[in-house]
């Protein structure tokens, strides 16, 4: 019985702990100046060491679901973002509170500006945004 509650305490605490060295930002602006997007981003850190990866999706307000994006962070805090399915692509760099690059069509004949700025929002919010996350990932890659 006291071996079966330190296995339980110690995966809890793995848990606490893995759940506590993610972290996740919510950031809105537009693309091309006119659509409004938003863009959730989450640093997930690597159990294997070395950098951390990046789950994210992002959305036209009032017009698209959540696309999920495949992220590769390059030097001085830029992101290559391609959406799944590779309908688009994103190069961000970040600087401070924003996210500011340009989206490109497959046949790259489309180049669009793309602002961001973070916001804040509360734990429970986030809370929402991480399971969104969570849901479109499956959705893109259950058997």
């Amino acid at each position: 019985m006291i071996k079966q509650a330190i296995l339980i305490l110690t995966f809890i605490t793995s848990f606490i702990s893995l759940k506590a060295q993610n972290s996740s930002a919510l950031y809105k602006g537009t693309v091309d100046g006119k659509m409004p997007v938003t863009l959730f981003l989450q640093s997930v850190e690597n159990g294997c060491g070395g950098d951390p990866f990046y789950n994210a999706m992002y959305r036209y307000e009032k017009v698209s679901n959540w696309l999920e994006l495949n992220v590769t962070e390059g030097v001085k805090q830029q992101f290559a973002m391609v959406e799944e399915g590779f309908t688009g692509l994103m190069i961000l760099k970040k600087e401070g509170e924003t996210m500011n690059g340009i989206w490109i069509s497959p046949d790259h004949k489309k180049q669009l500006p793309v602002q961001l700025k973070k916001v804040s929002i509360s734990k429970k919010e986030m809370e929402g945004y991480e399971e969104k996350m969570e849901k479109v990932s499956y959705e893109n890659h259950d058997c």
